[in-house]
């Protein structure tokens, strides 16, 4: 500590007045040594006293007054941005294959990254990125390299054979892969492709460990990471907190033969027709709709599945099959569109997974609105036929 040690014994001496039959002491002649000046609570308590009452009463505001009076001046605030962190020359790689669908990274991708980098960072390692087309975030998802794979389409034999090129060219220790469709897919023909054994399915991961549940759950399996693993969905947190490089890499992928799939293209299932658990993006109806017409014609226009509220399928305004939430269907969509749904805490259960909710209410505190990335406090009844408005004159030639 910096500040002296009081002596309280010599302060008390220098006090004592000399030539005294009994001891005395002048303590008026102690030395300020603070300039802080000394508070008077009884001389605040007076200042705020009532006058003009029986019973005594106390204004505490003229504290708050007192303290507006003498404004402080404000400190600027300075907003840190995400630190950039360079691994200019890795000791090993370890690539990340995600699914991307359309050049835009899923939530089940970012948690692919998060784990990629729980295993380089523990060994001075950088993430390479293997994408057909680079997506923009691919920096704040904690790629350092990024490595673009000629693939046009649908073409998984051609994918197969660029991965396995570049896993047999490159110093790559571990491959992960999502343990989707098309990652899950990709992940078995890689490995039956390089004779690598595939840890699939993995749902704990670590630099010394990966485990996953197997005998229908009775048992979990654990070994050391391999080089190939496919990871199941919500295993690890997504990368946060640091911004990469994502330089871009240039790789030879040879040139491949024609294989046996000529020609492939999806074919959307149909929306209105497709079961809630497995839409992509759904619109539901809510206490606050009673025009049905207009609400079905809106999901028709914007070619999303129809979903309802417990209320409005009790009501038997909508099939119970429509019902979304805890006690109905729990949804797995992209984007969710609540039309006068209040949010109640079981059909909040329903969305939680949900990538991005849009909600319509009329009341600015309800718990929907607070749940959606984008909110419109309006009422549905008005709202629905705008968006048929527009949609037609988008439509229109």
């Amino acid at each position: 500590m910096s500040r002296t040690r009081r002596d309280p014994r010599t302060e008390r001496a220098a006090h004592r007045v000399e030539g005294a039959t009994r001891p005395r002491f002048d303590l008026a002649s102690t030395p300020v040594t603070s300039t802080r000046l000394r508070r008077d609570p009884r001389a605040k308590e007076r200042l705020a006293l009532v006058s003009g009452t029986q019973r005594r009463r106390l204004d505490r505001t003229q504290r708050v007054a007192a303290a507006l009076a003498t404004p402080r001046p404000a400190e600027p605030v300075v907003e840190a941005g995400p630190r950039l962190k360079i691994i200019a020359e890795p000791a090993f790689l370890v690539a990340v294959v995600p699914d991307a669908p359309g050049g835009r990274l899923t939530p089940h991708d970012r948690q692919l990254f998060g784990a990629a980098r729980l295993l380089a960072d523990a060994g001075g390692g950088a993430v390479l990125a293997l994408v057909e087309t680079p997506p923009d975030d691919l920096a704040m998802a904690g790629a350092d390299r990024v490595l673009s794979l000629p693939i046009t389409g649908y073409d998984p034999e051609a994918k197969t054979a660029a991965v396995g090129a570049v896993l047999e060219e490159l110093d790559i220790r571990h491959a992960l892969f999502p343990e989707s469709a098309d990652g899950g897919d990709l992940a078995r023909r890689v490995a039956a492709l390089t004779g690598e054994t595939l840890f699939a399915g993995a749902e704990t991961l670590s630099p010394k460990a990966v485990t996953r549940a197997a005998q229908g759950r009775r048992v979990e399996q654990r070994r050391a990471p391999p080089r190939l693993i496919s990871l199941a969905a919500d295993a690890v947190a997504p990368h946060a907190g640091t911004l990469h490089e994502a330089l871009p890499v240039a790789f030879a992928v040879p040139a491949q033969v024609q294989g046996a799939i000529l020609s492939a293209e999806f074919v959307p299932a149909d929306p209105s027709s497709v079961s809630l658990a497995e839409a992509d993006f759904v619109t539901s109806a809510g206490n606050g709709i009673s025009d049905f017409e207009a609400f079905r014609a809106l999901v028709a226009a914007l070619h999303a599945t129809p979903g309802a509220s417990r209320m409005v399928c009790d009501a038997g305004l909508m099939p119970r099959a429509a019902q979304v939430g805890a006690s109905g269907t729990v949804l797995d969509a992209k984007c969710y569109f609540a039309l006068g749904i209040a949010g109640a805490p079981q059909h909040l259960q329903g969305v939680a997974r949900c990538e991005h909710v849009v909600a319509v209410n009329t009341d600015l505190h309800a718990a929907m609105i607070e749940r959606a990335g984008l909110a419109i406090v309006a009422d549905a009844q008005q709202v629905m036929p705008a968006l048929l408005k527009l949609l037609a004159e988008e439509s229109a030639p």
